[in-house]
């Protein structure tokens, strides 16, 4: 039976470099990143989000069986996909259409991810890019890499105008609920695999400890890290006060119940998790008022 892996992750969390490492050390492998130019391989992102966020669940499990047949017909043993459609679009379906499906659950500093993401949504808006909008049922214009927007979780923030940074953050903070979600649901903890980015994808040993923990069939014994890291033109990953500040107001906005996920593992292995803690309890407070 051909094993297949998806991704729980957000976008840039260096899951195209993980597509690398297995490239590089998976051997009898069939790696995909994000599938837009595989004939027969849907991508599910664009209008597939908004199929998966009104409901039109037949919709998603029509593009995962079409998925399904076009894996089968590689030649492979193995099949990677690691794009981060699968907490916005594909999990609705995903175990009924993969019931052996195995996951690497990739996680990165949420201050990281809605800078990079938020930069390039306007470099993409700047440039007027073609083919990255699309128009929803609600009439509005949609990133084609990101939620809709209309999902619970932004209800709680309509009363105020949130920085494209801070949509970022929420929409983080939703994919990690999905992801443990996901996992608890299908009772799928065994079949998951957590890796830091970028510290884990940096470490031969924790690549090699996952590998091992999924018995995959090496190339070689040790371990190839070389992979391409899907860097943004002119972008820069430096830390400002106001973007901390954006941070703290939108989490201590957020009903507790999006937050109590990052008292748990994985996340307390995490030292960025501390900001999450920390104003867990303002949040808890500003909600009892």
């Amino acid at each position: 039976m051909k094993r297949i892996f998806f991704t729980l992750a957000s976008a840039r969390s260096g899951t195209l470099f993980l597509r690398g490492v297995f490239q590089n050390n998976v051997r009898n492998c069939d790696c995909r990143h994000e599938p837009f130019f595989d004939w027969g391989n849907p991508t599910l992102f664009g209008p597939a989000i908004y199929d998966a966020y009104a409901g039109r669940h037949d919709r998603i499990r029509e593009r995962l069986l079409a998925k399904k047949r076009y894996i089968d017909k590689l030649p492979g043993d193995i099949y990677l996909e690691s794009s981060h459609a699968f907490l916005k679009s594909m999990h609705v379906a995903a175990f009924e259409v993969f019931p052996e499906l195995e996951l690497i659950h990739v996680v990165r500093d949420p201050l990281r991810v809605a800078r990079s993401e938020a930069y390039r949504e306007e470099w993409r808006r700047r440039v007027h890019a073609p083919f990255h909008f699309y128009k929803g049922d609600d009439g509005e214009r949609h990133f084609c890499w990101s939620l809709t927007g209309n999902e619970e979780i932004f209800r709680h923030f309509e009363s105020r105008k949130l920085t494209l940074f801070q949509w970022y953050l929420v929409q983080w903070i939703e994919i990690e609920n999905r992801a443990m979600a996901f996992l608890r649901q299908h009772n799928l903890q065994e079949r998951c695999y957590t890796l830091h980015s970028p510290r884990d994808l940096n470490d031969a040993d924790k690549i090699r400890a996952m590998l091992k923990h999924f018995e995959l069939p090496m190339n070689t014994e040790k371990v190839v890290l070389a992979g391409r890291r899907n860097q943004s033109f002119g972008y820069k990953a430096n830390d400002t006060s106001t973007e901390e500040l954006e941070f703290n107001e939108v989490v201590s906005d957020m009903p507790t119940r999006y937050l109590e996920i990052f008292r748990s593992e994985p996340y307390t292995n995490f030292g960025w998790a501390n900001r999450l803690h920390r104003l867990e309890a303002t949040s808890s407070l500003h909600h009892a008022h």
